[in-house]
């Protein structure tokens, strides 16, 4: 007798596949709404800042200088282009430029090179390098004002420090709050004294961040450490060049405490004969001493577009050695390849 063995059945019954529960249109909205706008949230703030501490400020005092604006009777009647008209014709306004586009020259250039000596000297394994590169930022702690009252005291016709050395070397002393060249190079230095270590660091930054074998594959090709600096560092670093060259720029072209505090007895900002009076300093006359907010906005604005200039020339300048230095190192490697 046989018996058949039956599978034991069950009560349980097979479980369904699994189906995503269906989001409500407002989740999925909200989902996509957070997908799309949350980027823009992130920003917004920044832009928000800028629209009422730049935009703001801009538009506004490019529509003062279309007015004939007094500093406590408020706007007297449109003008248009004539406040323009005005500056433009005026030899205070040419003068004031000619002084800020010297001492920025003279500011300027000693400051990148001596910003890219010292990030490179610091750039080498020295004793106490943290101290060093520490030191050289205490300038730009110091106050503006402080550096200006130490500067124009050192810098007296009379009394101070500069023309006592000069004297004692048999060298007569110089004019340097009377004449032209002489006070912008006291005004160049303060400005070179301060920002020169601020400039290092960053500089000194970018040189850290080249790749530390490129240097001992040169030096192993028989590159000597000058030819490595110019070859090789000055190349690697060009972008962060050019941001120190463009700080710079506006900064040196913007210049004002130092001129105004340089020689406080004289009555008129810039020197009796307005030989150091930068733009932003007769912006500032016009403004706060002829009460002529209309001509003060429409110099604002001028200055505004030589800046935009001066950076587009800076772009320009940059973007053309890097062109000529892209194709120098393209035809070197095709003569290398021809070599081999």
């Amino acid at each position: 007798m046989t018996a058949t063995l039956t599978p034991p059945t069950s009560d349980t019954t097979p479980h369904e596949p699994y189906r995503p529960k269906q989001r409500t249109p407002f989740a999925y909205w909200r989902s996509r709404f957070d997908v799309k706008a949350s980027p823009y949230l992130y920003i917004a703030p920044f832009f928000v800042l800028f629209g009422l501490v730049g935009l703001f400020p801009l538009v506004y005092t490019f529509v003062v200088s279309l007015n004939e604006w007094n500093l406590l009777s408020g706007p007297a009647g449109f003008v248009g282009l004539d406040n323009y008209v005005a500056e433009l014709t005026d030899p205070f306004f040419w003068n004031s430029l000619f002084n800020t586009v010297s001492i920025f020259l003279l500011s300027a250039i000693p400051q990148l090179v001596g910003a890219v000596l010292i990030a490179a000297v610091l750039d080498q394994n020295i004793r106490a390098k943290t101290f060093w590169r520490m030191s050289v930022l205490i300038p730009y702690v110091v106050t503006p004002v402080a550096v200006t009252l130490i500067f124009s005291s050192a810098f007296d016709e009379k009394y101070g420090l500069i023309n006592n050395v000069l004297q004692t070397l048999s060298i007569d002393p110089v004019m340097w709050k009377t004449e032209t060249l002489p006070s912008h190079v006291a005004i160049a230095s303060m400005v070179n004294w301060r920002w020169t270590g601020y400039n290092a660091l960053i500089l000194l930054a970018a040189m850290q961040a080249v790749p530390r074998d490129i240097y001992e594959s040169a030096a192993l090709d028989g590159a000597g450490p000058i030819r490595r600096f110019f070859s090789m560092t000055l190349p690697s670093i060009r972008p962060t060049m050019i941001f120190v060259v463009i700080t710079a720029t506006v900064g040196g072209l913007q210049i004002f405490t130092e001129p105004k505090l340089f020689n406080p007895t004289t009555a008129t900002p810039g020197g009796p004969q307005r030989q150091y009076q930068t733009t932003v300093l007769y912006l500032w006359d016009l403004a706060f001493n002829r009460q002529n907010f209309g001509k003060a906005s429409a110099v604002a604005w001028l200055l505004f577009l030589i800046i935009v200039l001066f950076g587009v020339l800076n772009f320009l300048i940059s973007r053309r050695i890097a062109s000529v230095e892209s194709r120098f190192i393209a035809k070197k490697a095709i003569k290398k390849g021809k070599r081999s």
